[in-house]
């Protein structure tokens, strides 16, 4: 046989409550994905260039030098590209004029793609002798480094959420338990235990926060759906990286249930505590 509940949410509490905790929700996951999805553009940027390097010779009399170093690493090398003066004078030529000299000015350079890292660092350090060797990785920190930024303000903006359920909930109990009040004197006077008037609680606000949080996460996704395929589509550097994973999914799924556990949670902690001091 089905129980009772003791006493409920005016419809105005629950209204309200299950907008704001769905508003709260739909951010929270917004947040959460949004992190994750610059989180694995950024890894998967650096795992794209970390092998790369560019190699930059002034001393034209030491090419013969390069070349002996980087045949001598074949095995470690998976591409090479020389790019000739032609190829150097088209891209330098918008910022530098006079064409017909520019050509005594460049360097000689080489595009080279290593097998792991520690390649790039082993065959660098011998390149690193006789030329100047710039990996593409640390060429493009400011682009990482802002990436992580992003991060930083989303994880930020995820905890102001979190914390501001916390204390829509709270005030919720408190707020139902003064109203309530009256029928909080008869349970205590006929002998009801804390725990049964706070379960009382947990099961109206868990009802509620499951509603709220579906609601949130269905109204989150497509959201997030759409900024990644904006992204996607500009396919320019780091924007073009953006993704979540099979992972990344699994933690935005659990975020709603974790915060109607949460809910459940703080309801009981809230109104056990009103119940001792009152």
């Amino acid at each position: 046989m089905k129980r009772p509940i003791v006493f409920s949410l005016l419809r105005e509490q629950s209204l309200f409550m299950t907008v704001i905790i769905t508003l709260l929700t739909f951010l929270s996951v917004l947040a959460l994905g949004i992190s994750l999805a610059i989180g694995t553009g950024v890894l998967r940027w650096n795992n794209q260039w970390e092998r790369f390097a560019t190699v930059q010779l002034m001393d034209l009399d030491k090419t013969e030098s390069v070349k002996k170093v980087l045949e001598k690493n074949q095995n470690k090398i998976e591409n090479v590209t020389e790019i000739d003066a032609a190829q150097m004078q088209n891209l330098m030529a918008p910022w530098v004029s006079g064409g017909s000299v520019l050509k005594n000015y460049l360097p000689k350079m080489w595009e080279v793609k290593f097998n792991t890292k520690s390649d790039l660092e082993d065959v660098g350090l011998e390149l690193s002798k006789i030329a100047r060797v710039l990996p593409h990785a640390s060429a493009l920190k400011t682009s990482t480094g802002a990436g992580w930024m992003m991060i930083f303000m989303s994880g930020f903006v995820l905890l102001l959420t979190l914390g501001a359920i916390g204390f829509c909930i709270s005030y919720i109990a408190r707020n139902t338990a003064m109203l309530h009040r009256r029928e909080l004197e008869i349970l205590n006077q006929i002998g009801a235990s804390d725990g049964f008037v706070a379960r009382q609680m947990q099961i109206i606000v868990g009802k509620i926060s499951l509603i709220a949080c579906a609601t949130g996460y269905l109204s989150a996704v497509p959201v997030i759906l759409l900024i990644l395929s904006m992204a996607r589509s500009a396919r320019v550097g780091l924007m073009a990286m953006l993704g979540l994973s099979g992972m990344g999914w699994l933690l935005l799924t659990l975020l709603p249930i974790a915060i109607v556990v949460f809910s459940i949670l703080m309801t009981r902690h809230t109104t056990i505590n009103i119940l001792k001091n009152s």
